[in-house]
């Protein structure tokens, strides 16, 4: 069924109000690129309108065509009525400032792994021009392998998913940045498929929601594929696979930048034997862990 035109809305501000009222009434989930309804909003209306995503102010009065009306309309009505997140809508999202594709093959980039690569690991690194070989485990879009390759200049960097058609996403954002020399990737359930190789850096965000939040994710993650987000009954099956054999294809001062989101306590009790580096950004005290080779070897 076709949105109704609402011929009465004729501004940017009288849309961007429309669209509040629609995601408030709708009860939309967030966080897949922006945390309220009013910067979903704001966002799909100028992606819509093609104007820089961050001018908004110029434009609030400004008069809408009948043709973009009924496009945005359209739009917000996939947004409610099927709870599509934003960034499906649009094919692409933003993260450090960065634009990639993404489709619903690849979870929606967000991991905080970015900030902490925005600041090329410091000072956790000490010198970012000593990191030669990186890999990115379960890389989905690429986007962290490609902010690991803006982070660390002098980085050959391995980009590894057990999903084709997630390779076939990073591989276009891999082309967008025009990494291809520096960006390979590979077909691999975690390590097993990979070539011998001694990674400085390792960076992962694997699967690790927890069997019992799975069953409680709002309708907008159900979009997102769940081998990229289930991660068993405690949400570790993959991370003790990734600690076991990290070691094996880590260089002797290597590191592995490791997030598990809100699975602090069940890590705990599965690895009560080590203790990680806890890294702290913007909205996370607890989601990412770093450990060095030797505190993951016997």
């Amino acid at each position: 069924m076709q949105p109704a035109d609402h011929p009465e809305l004729l501004s940017v501000r009288d849309l961007l109000r429309y669209a509040v009222s629609r995601f408030n009434q709708a009860g939309l989930a967030f966080g897949h690129g922006s945390h309220n309804a009013w910067d979903e909003a704001v966002y799909l209306l100028l992606h819509t309108l093609h104007l820089p995503l961050d001018t908004l102010e110029p434009f609030l009065e400004a008069r809408v065509l009948p043709s973009e009306r009924q496009r945005f309309l359209a739009l917000l009505k996939r947004r409610c009525d099927e709870r599509i997140p934003a960034a499906y809508l649009t094919g692409e999202a933003w993260l450090q400032g960065y634009r990639f594709v993404v489709d619903e093959r690849v979870i929606i980039p967000r991991s905080p792994i970015s900030e902490l690569l925005a600041q090329q690991l410091s000072p956790w690194v000490a010198d970012p021009d000593n990191i030669f070989s990186a890999l990115d485990l379960c890389t989905g879009s690429g986007c962290l392998a490609i902010l690991m390759a803006f982070a660390f200049e002098n980085a050959q960097i391995d980009a590894v998913d057990l999903s084709e058609g997630a390779l076939e996403v990073a591989e276009q954002n891999i082309g967008l940045y025009g990494l291809e020399g520096r960006i390979t990737t590979h077909r691999s359930d975690l390590f097993k498929q990979l070539p011998d190789t001694e990674y400085d850096l390792i960076v992962c965000n694997p699967p690790y929601v927890n069997s019992q939040s799975m069953d409680a994710l709002p309708a907008e993650y159900r979009h997102e594929p769940s081998m990229a987000l289930a991660g068993g009954e405690d949400g570790m099956d993959l991370v003790r696979d990734i600690l076991a054999n990290a070691p094996d294809f880590m260089s002797a001062q290597g590191a592995l930048v490791l997030e598990i989101g809100n699975e602090y306590d069940n890590f705990l009790a599965a690895f009560p034997e080590l203790d990680p580096v806890w890294l702290s950004t913007e909205h996370a005290e607890d989601q990412i862990l770093l450990l060095t080779r030797d505190q993951l070897v016997p």
